[in-house]
Parts: C-alpha cells; structure tokens; sequence
C-alpha cells in the first residue's frame, strides 16, 4: 500500500507538471462521462412515474371516470390510462351525476378536453383545450396559475405560457375555430408536467359544445373514502374506466408486472449493454493512449532513476498506471458533476421549448456510477501498455541519453488479431439471418480484431518508407518506431470510421429500399389539395383561399368522379401475379384515386409535354403510367363509392388506354380524361389542385385552409431518401470530432516527440514549409491508415446490416444456408469518399498549418 500511496504521489505531481497533457486526457476521458451523465439524468427526469403524474391527472380528488363510447364492460391498467372495450351500439342517452353516484357516491366535478384550431400571431395552430373549473378546490394542482385571474364565466379563458410567447395577452381575445367563436384571455395556467404545452382552460362547455360519452369527457370524483379495486372492478363492469389515487399510489407488484413482456428482451438488453460497454472503453482508451505513450516518453529518465534505486518492474507499472487512476478518476468526477448539472439544465430548456414532460429532478445514481466505473477503467486501459512498455525499459539506455523505440514484440505474429478479424467477418456472414443485434456483436469482434492488427500494420507500413518523398518518409518511420503511440491513434480512427461507414451504408440502403418500394400517382415535388364532399360554391371559396396561401404559384386543376352528388374513388384493378415490381407488392399500391384531367395535369405528371400522350388523352383514352396494368389495350377500374350509412358500392367498367413514360419510375397507376368518367355514368367536377411546388410549412398550410374549408387535405409527394444527405453529414460532422480528435493529439504528440529531428533538420538548411509537410504528414498518416482499415471492416459490418434493415421476405426452408433473403445495398460513395479522403485531407492541411516552424535551439551538452 506504500508503494501505491508513493505512485499516486508522483502521479498527481506529474499531473500538475504537465497541466497541458493532464487536460488533453481529461477531456479525452471526462467528455464521454458527461455526455452520458447528462443524458441518463435527463432521460429520468423526463420520464415519469404514474405517482407523479396523479396532481395532473386528479387534482385533489380521489378518483378520475373517463366515459367510453359504450357501455360493455371495460378492460383498464391499475392506472386508467390504457382501457379497452367491446363494441355494441351506442346508449342513447348519456351518463348522468345521478346515476354515477348509485355506482360511487360522492361529489362530482365534470371535465372535458378536445383540440381546436386557434388562431395566433402567426397564423392557425392546433391547441389543447381542457374544460374544468379550476376554482373548486378539487382541482388543486392540476394547473398552476402563473398570471391573472381563473375563467369564471364562459367564454372565459386561460392560457398556457407557450401561447403567450406566441403573441397572445392576457385582456386580448382568441379567435378559435371547431366551434367558430373569440374567447377572452383572463389569466395564464401551467401544466405542472408539460410546461411547454400550447393549451387553453376553460369552464365545462364554456368553450366547446357539449361532448357526448367516449370524447374525452368525464368527472372527477371526491368521495368519503378511498376508491379501492372492488370499486374500479364495478365501474368498469358498468363501462367506465377510473383513475384512482388509491391504487395509483399503491400498486401492487401483480399491477406492476402486468406488461407485455418479452422474454428475449433482457437478454438482448445485457448484449447491447456488454457491446457498448466494450465499444467506449475501447474508443476512449485508443483516443488517450497516445497521450499516456507520450508522457512515458517523458517521464522514462524519471522512471529509470526510481528504477536505478531498486525499484522492480511491476513498482513501475503501478506508477505509470496511477497516472490512468489518478487522471481518470478525476475526470469521471468532473465529468459526472457537469454532467448532472447539463442534464438538469437541458432537460428544463427543452421541456419549456419541446413540450418534453417534466419532473422532479432525478439523477439515476446506479447509472451514473456505472458510467463513472466506465470512465475509470478507460483510464486504465489506455494506461496500461504504456505502463507495461515503462517496466520493461532498460534504465541504462535511457540513463545514457539513447533514444526509446518500440520494439518489435509480436507485431510479426499478429495471430490474435488474424483470429479476431476471421472471427468477426464469419460472424457476419451468420448475423444477416438474424437481427441488427447479431450484426453489432460481430461488428464489434471485427474491430477488436483490427485494434489488434493495427501494430503490425503500422510495421507493415514502415517497412515501405523508403519509396515515400522525404516528409512522408519522415513521419512513416518515426510512427513505425513509436509504434505504440501510432497505433493507439490510428485505431481510435479506425473505430470511428467503421462506425460511421457501417451506420451509413446500413441508413443508406433502407432509404434506398424505401424509396424503391414507393408508388405514387403524381410526381416528388408536387403539393396536391383538395376536398371532396363540397358544392360548387364551397369548392369556389377554397380555390381563392389556396390561391392567396400560395401566391405566384401555377395550380393545375383536377377533377374527381362524382355519384349522386357523392365522390367516387376510381382505382386501377391490377393483378398481383401479373406484376414483377417491389413497389407492386403493397395491396393498396393501386388502389389510390386516379386523377381526371386535360394536357395540363398530363404535363404536370410527366414533367414534359408529350404530343402523342396528350392527343391519346384528348381522344378519350386513359395515359397509363404502368404498362402491366393495361390489358388488350384497355384498362379495366373499379369505381368504388359510399352512402350515407357507409355502404361500398363497387361498379367495374374499362377505358381505352395507351402507355406513357411519367415523370419519374415510382409513378403508377393513369391519368384519366373526364369523357370517359362521363361516359361511364358519372358526374365529373373540380376538386382538386396540383402545384409543382413544396411549401415552406406543409402543416401550417394545412391548418390555415382546414379553417377555411373544413376536411381540406394538403398532401405533398417526397422522396424517401430526401432526407438522407442530411442524415449522413450529420454522422459525417460526428466522425470528424473523433477523427480529427484523435489525429490531432496523436500528431501533437509525436511533433513533440520529433521535435529534435525537426530541429537537425532545419539546422542543416531545410525549409520551415519541409517541416509543415513533415507534420502535416504525420497527420495524414495516421488518420489515413486507421480511415482505410476502417473502411475495409466498415464495409463488411455495413453490407451485412442491409439485410436486417432492409430485408422484404424471409427465406424458404428450403433455401441453402448462404442465401438470407431479398435485400437492397446500396453504397453511399460520396460519404464514404468523404471520410477516406476528405477527413485525412483535412486533417493533414489543419496539422500543417498551425505547426510552430521556428527553431528552437538546443544547449550543447559537454
């Protein structure tokens, strides 16, 4: 215990020393800790219990009875918020307090919610409403009241603090819509768990009309005694679900078991937990390691003197692995008190702006000393060569000033990594019939393989320095010399380039497969709106009010096939034998309406005039897009409608047809000339609109013409993949921290190292710009070996995970044991270009340009 209290010493003094390195490891070390801590905390002082939910949910009463649509017997969780029942036809009359209180005595408050359209500063925005009086002590704690007053009369409201920061007062009106009337704002409420919340409070059937059973309605009840489970189990016979204090407060472990559970879950819980553990460990010792290889370079005179006075070699290793302790132990500290205080922070940030739930600040302490414990053991894994290296030094050769190398060990013989490598590639030749899961554990078995190959790559390497121009001859040799240093950073990249490429490759062939399953009628690009159950003058009113929402823009109009005053769905009958294309398989992949147009909308479809189309089109004949679906030169529909009591009629009737080339392959189905809806028996008339345009707020939109026409869709045709650029620089911009993260301590590093060899070589006349090349180099060296054995192993984990993300069958029993399904790969060059090539580059032109080139002049030694 001496010995280790002596080594703690030392490595608290050398901390001190060399405050430049000590911060580089804590960072390197504390940052994973903090980032982890301060998720956890926020995660857990989000979710929330059902016992801290009960002031929202029941105020001050003893139990909550929500009304159903019917009234069979009700299936409920201990807490009320999930039921079920049966369906039968409806009551026809409504719940009464009356006959609520010959099942439950008591006192009862009604309550009501719903959503209306309310219109802001900015235009319609969707807001909760919940209709109680908040000024019967039965409600305390339901809401907070923050400013003015309680509604007391109706018309009366109260608001939330999100919507005064969109620009309502208290004293103004709001104009609502469903049902159209201005409300008056008295005061401001807060919800106790949503503070960002965007709602309303009124008193019950101030606002909204009455809400029959089954729409969100109900009472809350103050009863002489608690509401036990005998209670409950009577109320939900008769067809009401209840909240009860009581049993919320109180569960018993039966309740609190009662879920669907999965009995694989646990164990693919503790899989995924042992690989990320092994990953972070493995990530965070890499990125420190060369750092600690450095300070053993610095500290070997130190270690040789102790070692000269008799101390043995596992003395040493303690020393250099108090260093991991000490320094490691420290950063968890730091790391897990930011992280703690960060997460309490961003948690009440985004709960305000977000609408996160909110609650009682919760740190999950087992966790966050898991993670700490993680954090620890980090630093005594990237300790740990360094410490065995600084005891199996020879005290005489540093004593004598000669220069430390590595030596060769058993960079010749990497047989551990070769069985690894193997290992994890036939793993992933087994984990592609299996789950994204499997795919990871063998990925991660690969990447400790290639993490131990790394040496004698960086040997391998060395040996073809000679043929390299001079700074690249440079920096290759002095990285094969200090192996260690060098293989530590040039994994850490490694790791992170693989992650990357395998989480790009697998992200970018679901979105191919995505966007190869898609069918559309019009093409990506194009807003179409509409509404179909409107007169003449209705659909008048809401043309102008799309025409003014989107000045500038050409509406194309389209025509829907009408029944006795009802629309019709025309689709196209297809024969799923018949078709050989993925985006055939869908059943409802033709069962969309087909549009009814002139050239216009035959233009917009096709993304360019087609004279021989549009004269077909002119003719009477439907322009199909999918010859599969014309059959002897006709295509065959299926007009489908519906009456009032939600009876299906279905009439077949076939159109000639010719096939054309749409805009883009995903389209299918036909565009159809309104002669031969006529033709057919029916009414034809405009009820819809067409743009080549994407709005900016698809969803503001949406609401600003619902308000106007009541059943208005706006629909806007996107690609799946649109998104993927965006998904991908995003992974890019995370493989670039730790990329360049571990490139730049690395290469500052073994600049320090070289410094001396920098220092003759400008002595003897070479060029501050040599020396900049040197460096930067160094830099492309390192990041460029770990981002190409990167994407060797990137690139098997990658192809391997398209088949769990992306596979449509399964295989037949027969099948043989190599084929695991249909899949879709697709690889992202671009991406993976950009981290190959890109980051290396970046990194080398960064490293060169910020290196020192002055010389420092070294005092002769007689």
């Amino acid at each position: 215990m001496s010995a280790f209290r002596a080594a703690l010493r030392i490595s608290r003094r050398d901390a001190l020393r060399f405050k430049g390195r000590t911060a580089l490891i804590m960072v390197m070390i504390g940052l994973p800790v903090l980032v982890i801590t301060a998720a956890l905390t926020s995660i857990a002082t989000t979710q929330l219990t059902p016992q801290e939910k009960v002031p929202s949910l029941l105020g001050s009463a003893d139990a909550r009875l929500i009304t159903l649509p019917f009234r069979t017997p009700v299936k409920q969780n201990y807490t009320g918020e999930a039921h079920e029942q049966r369906q039968a036809r409806r009551s026809d009359r409504a719940w009464t307090p009356a006959e609520i209180n010959t099942l439950l005595p008591g006192r009862l408050l009604r309550y009501q919610s719903s959503v209306v359209e309310a219109r802001l500063a900015d235009g319609y925005d969707r807001v909760d409403v919940l209709e109680v009086d908040l000024r019967d002590p039965l409600t305390n704690g339901m809401r907070h009241l923050v400013e003015g007053r309680l509604p007391a009369a109706p018309g009366e409201v109260a608001v939330s603090p999100e919507m005064i920061d969109r620009g309502v007062r208290i004293g103004g009106t709001v104009q609502v819509w469903r049902p159209d009337r201005a409300v008056r704002v008295v005061g401001v409420v807060q919800h106790p768990n949503r503070p960002g919340l965007r709602e309303m409070v009124a008193l019950p059937e101030g606002l909204l009309q009455h809400q029959n059973d089954g729409n969100s309605s109900g009472w809350l009840a103050d009863t002489s005694g608690p509401v036990q489970r005998a209670d409950i189990r009577r109320l939900n016979q008769a067809g009401l679900a209840v909240s009860s204090r009581a049993v919320i407060e109180n569960p018993t472990q039966a309740e609190l078991r009662r879920k669907s559970f999965d009995p694989e879950g646990p164990v693919r819980g503790l899989v995924s937990l042992g690989i990320a553990v092994v990953l972070i460990v493995m990530e965070t010792a890499l990125l420190a390691g060369p750092s600690f290889a450095v300070g053993l370079r610095r500290r070997r005179r130190e270690l040789a003197v102790i070692a000269a006075q008799g101390a043995s070699g596992p003395h040493l290793r303690t020393i250099v692995l108090a260093d991991g302790l000490v320094l490691g132990g420290a950063a968890v500290l730091l790391g897990a008190a930011f992280g703690i205080g960060a997460g309490v922070l961003v948690e009440s940030v985004s709960a305000r702006t977000l609408d996160w739930t909110h609650g009682p600040v919760d740190v999950p302490w087992l966790q966050v000393a898991g993670v700490a414990l993680l954090g620890v053991v980090s630093g005594l894994t990237a300790a740990l060569v360094p410490a065995v290296q600084g005891s199996r030094q020879s005290p005489v050769h540093v004593l004598a000033g000669r220069a430390a190398v590595d030596t060769h060990g058993r960079t010749g013989r990497p047989l551990l990594g070769s069985a690894l490598v193997a290992l994890g590639i036939g793993g992933s030749f087994v984990a592609v019939r299996h789950g994204v899961l499997s795919v990871a554990a063998s990925a991660a078995i690969l990447v400790l393989g290639l993490v131990a190959l790394m040496p004698w790559l960086v040997r391998s390497t060395g040996l073809l320095a000679a043929r390299l121009p001079l700074p690249l001859r440079l920096s290759v040799r002095d990285g094969s010399r200090h192996r260690v240093r060098t293989a530590s950073a040039a994994a850490a990249v490694m790791a992170a380039t693989m992650a990357a490429v395998t989480v790009g490759i697998g992200l970018s062939s679901s979105y191919a497969q995505r966007e190869e399953m898609r069918a559309t009628v019009v093409p990506a690009g194009t807003v179409t709106i509409g509404r179909y159950d409107v007169d003449d003058q209705q659909w008048s009113t809401i043309r102008t009010a799309v025409t003014q929402a989107l000045p500038g823009v050409e509406l194309v109009p389209g025509q829907t096939a009408m029944n006795q005053h009802e629309s019709t769905n025309l689709r196209v009958t297809w024969d799923p034998q018949a078709c050989g294309k993925k985006r055939c398989a869908p059943p409802d992949a033709h069962s969309m309406p087909l549009p009814i147009g002139d050239e216009r909308l035959l233009a917009l479809l096709q993304g360019r005039h087609d004279p021989q189309a549009a004269a077909a089109l002119k003719a009477g004949k439907a322009v199909v897009f999918d010859a599969e679906l014309v059959r002897d030169g006709t295509l065959e529909l299926v007009a489908e409608s519906s009456d009032l009591n939600g009876a299906t009629r279905n009439k077949k009737f076939k159109v000639p047809a010719v096939v054309s080339r749409a805009a883009e392959p995903a389209q299918t189905g036909a565009l159809l000339p309104a002669s031969a809806a006529t033709a057919a028996g029916f009414t034809v008339a405009e009820r819809l609109l067409y743009a080549s345009y994407v709005p900016d707020d698809e969803e503001r939109l949406d609401r600003d013409l619902s308000v106007v026409g009541g059943g208005v869709f706006v629909s806007v045709e996107k690609r799946f993949d649109d998104f993927l650029p965006t998904v991908l620089l995003m992974l890019l911009g995370a493989a670039l921290v730790l990329v360049l993260g571990g490139t730049f301590a690395a290469t500052g590093l073994a600049a320090a190292d070289m410094r001396q060899d920098l220092d003759t070589m400008s002595a003897v006349g070479g060029a501050p710009v040599v020396r900049r090349l040197v460096v930067a180099a160094q830099a492309a060296y390192i990041s460029g070996l770990g981002a190409l054995t990167g994407l060797a192993g990137g690139l098997v984990s990658g192809v391997a995970l398209t088949w769990p993300m992306t596979r449509t069958g399964y295989r037949e029993p027969g099948a043989a044991f190599f084929d695991p399904g249909p899949t879709t790969i697709d690889i992202p060059w671009w991406f993976l270009a950009g981290i190959v090539v890109g980051l290396p580059l970046l990194a080398a032109l960064v490293a060169g340009a910020f290196t020192r080139t002055r010389l420092v002049l070294a005092r002769r030694v007689a």
